[in-house]
């Protein structure tokens, strides 16, 4: 296990929120809703069910950790991490 990833704490709390769409696509100005409320692990499990056509309305809101954690991780960063997770 490498330095970066003994600072990811995939049970550390995190709540995953989806923003309002309309054709598919972001609605402007609306305010995302939360989804669930657990731990990093149970959101990136959450948000990895749904499907990918989606997954661009979604982002987990959490704690930073490190260079690789950021408060709020987008669908591409939470998708490294499906990946990464898997690996460990």
């Amino acid at each position: 296990m490498s330095d970066t990833d003994a600072r990811i704490n995939f049970g550390a709390p995190a709540v995953l929120r989806k923003a309002p769409s309309m054709n598919k696509e972001r609605v402007s100005g609306a305010i995302p809703y939360t989804v669930i409320n657990g731990t990093l692990d149970e959101c990136i499990r959450h948000f990895a069910s749904k499907p990918i056509s989606q997954q661009h309305l979604y982002d987990i809101h959490t704690a930073p950790q490190g260079e690789m954690i950021t408060e709020v991780l987008s669908a591409k960063q939470i998708i490294e991490l499906v990946h990464l997770r898997d690996f460990l």
